[in-house]
């Protein structure tokens, strides 16, 4: 039985969620749904890795080891050690592989990949714990994270690779009719990969932002070389462990999948990123080292960089419940999301509610005590995790730097079991609307920004701009008008900015959903690329048509 055959249904489902936009999860993002013993057996497979070079990639003849992870809990290092080999070795070896996969049919690419999801299945706890102490996300986010919900935005990349290279038949037999003739030929039509692929990981979700890339380029038939962050490789290293034994156990070169680990004193990333041989970029982090990824020529680049996310403040039924949404947003894994939100614009009128008029002090002191209540409660010290780098923890000490009226100092924390966990609290600064240097560059961490608007349409306007020309993964909007709700929603779509429109219980603006959400539009500053639309696909081969006359 064929890997395929074995995996039809699964990315026949895959498919139709496409389509549907619907609910729709093959990996359950409950831990429980794996079995009683796997909690405690990921466990044990995590601490056996620690202090250990990581032998299962099926990568050999490296002359160094690299490895430089530390637990932002514990502050200690790690001790794992990675193979290191040099940009030139790493190339060799994928173009050695590229004849062979391009020539593999999209069915048989497509088992070996689901294949490879179903072993990560049965390691999503050691991945958890990967997680946890190389990034910092509470374990609930790094099960869900890392494990099931990454491995649903995989499966959603290979089955949209799927969808697309089949979209068109292998060969048909054209007739043109001319009269007394007909003009026959035989007609074929193939998917050319474009070339070796490079997915650049980023620190703070290791394998949810690299899995689309990787498994995109895969199902596509281009091979990859996979450069993790220096600070966070574990996770990933799991992923591609488990592809590399799944493509030699049937019978294809496992260098069709490398990892290139590297350290903060030998980085490669530019390296490879500008090696001629290089095709496919994917990148996520920075919007300076993004905006360079997008500089390099003859490549085709998918990025993910920075971005200002908004929350505009009209109305709202019941302004405590939405004061408790958005202290939640903001507060999870201490805003080191992508999707977090940075900047809220409240008008200076205030804000009218169900139950009263709210004025504009009022507004700002509920969030400021939803904030507050939501750092200082010692049972959710796991929402707000650990900072992955002290970088974020000096951004929120220098807070006075952008120059506004500090409404919530960071109150103090810790993580009752972790007595070194790397934790700040969120804190809040009004900034005046004038002051656009302090509110239009994203403040990666726990620092919430209030802007004091003329009326919403002001906020609209701030918002807006700040979208065209910084950029934003999504936009909160809170208002009872359907009349401005649709306008407002229309005026930031215009911008490519997607809107959460009065999110308030268990939905949050900063969670996207595989099969059904479009993570980031590609169409704004904060990135070229989206999880996943078609030309998330499309960009990485090239149709070829052939012809034969009969």
């Amino acid at each position: 039985m064929s890997l395929y055959n074995k995996y039809a249904e699964i990315i026949s489902k895959a498919v139709k969620a496409i389509g549907e936009r619907t609910f729709f999860a093959q990996y359950p993002e409950h831990p429980k749904a794996y079995g009683s013993e796997a909690p405690e057996l990921g466990k044990l497979a995590y601490e056996a890795q620690l202090n250990n070079p990581f032998t299962a990639l099926l990568q050999e003849g490296n002359t160094e080891v690299v490895g430089e992870e530390s637990s932002p809990f514990t502050g200690e290092l790690l001790g794992i050690k990675y193979p290191f080999f040099k940009v030139d070795i790493l190339v060799e070896r994928g173009e050695a592989t590229k004849k062979q996969w391009a020539k593999t049919s999209v069915e048989e690419r497509a088992g070996i990949l689901v294949e490879s999801l179903e072993r990560v299945v049965k390691r999503f706890h050691e991945i958890a714990w990967a997680t946890h102490h190389t990034t910092g996300q509470s374990p609930a986010m790094s099960f869900q994270a890392s494990g099931p919900h990454a491995a649903d935005r995989a499966l959603e990349a290979i089955a949209m690779g799927f969808m697309e290279i089949k979209r068109f038949p292998e060969e048909v037999t054209w007739n043109k009719p001319m009269g007394r003739v007909t003009l026959s030929q035989s007609k074929t039509y193939r998917a050319i990969p474009k070339g070796l692929g490079l997915v650049i990981g980023c620190s703070t979700f290791v394998t949810w932002n690299t899995v689309p890339g990787l498994y995109a380029n895969l199902i596509s038939g281009n091979p990859t070389i996979v450069k993790p962050h220096p600070s966070s490789v574990y996770p990933i290293a799991i992923y591609i462990a488990e592809l590399q034994s799944v493509l030699s156990e049937n019978g294809f070169d496992p260098n069709i999948v490398q990892m290139a680990a590297d350290s903060s004193e030998q980085l490669i990333t530019k390296d490879l990123a500008e090696h001629s041989a290089i095709k496919l970029i994917d990148f996520t982090g920075s919007t300076q080292f993004g905006n360079y990824i997008e500089s390099i020529p003859n490549k085709v680049i998918f990025t993910e960089k920075a971005g200002v996310n908004s929350v505009i403040i009209d109305s709202a039924k019941d302004m405590r419940e939405v004061m408790r949404n958005l202290a939640f947003s903001a507060s999870l894994y201490s805003g080191q999301m992508c999707t977090a939100p940075q900047n809220f614009f409240i008008p200076e009128s205030g804000v009218e509610t169900e139950i009263e008029k709210m004025t504009y002090e009022q507004v700002v002191d509920l969030l400021q005590n939803e904030v507050a209540a939501l750092a200082l409660n010692k049972k959710m010290s796991g929402i707000l995790g650990a900072l992955n780098s002290e970088k974020t923890a000096e951004r929120v000490r220098n807070i006075d730097n952008l120059g506004g009226r500090v409404v919530l100092a960071s109150p103090k924390v810790s993580n009752p079991d972790f007595a070194n966990a790397r934790m700040v609290a969120p804190t809040i600064v009004e900034v005046d609307a004038t002051n656009t240097a302090a509110y239009s560059q994203e403040l990666f961490g726990p620092i919430l920004l209030v802007i004091k608007t003329k009326d919403t349409d002001h906020s609209v306007e701030l918002a807006k701009k700040l979208v065209a020309e910084k950029g934003a993964l999504t936009c909160a909007l809170y208002t009872s008008d359907e009349g401005k709700a649709a306008a407002i929603t229309e005026e930031m779509n215009e911008v490519f900015a997607p809107v959460s429109l009065n999110f308030t219980g268990f939905s949050f603006m900063n969670q996207h959903a595989a099969f059904s959400d479009f993570h980031g539009t590609g169409g704004n500053p904060a990135g070229n690329a989206s999880f996943s639309d078609p030309s998330f696909i499309n960009k990485r081969f090239v149709w070829v048509g052939n012809r034969v006359p009969v």
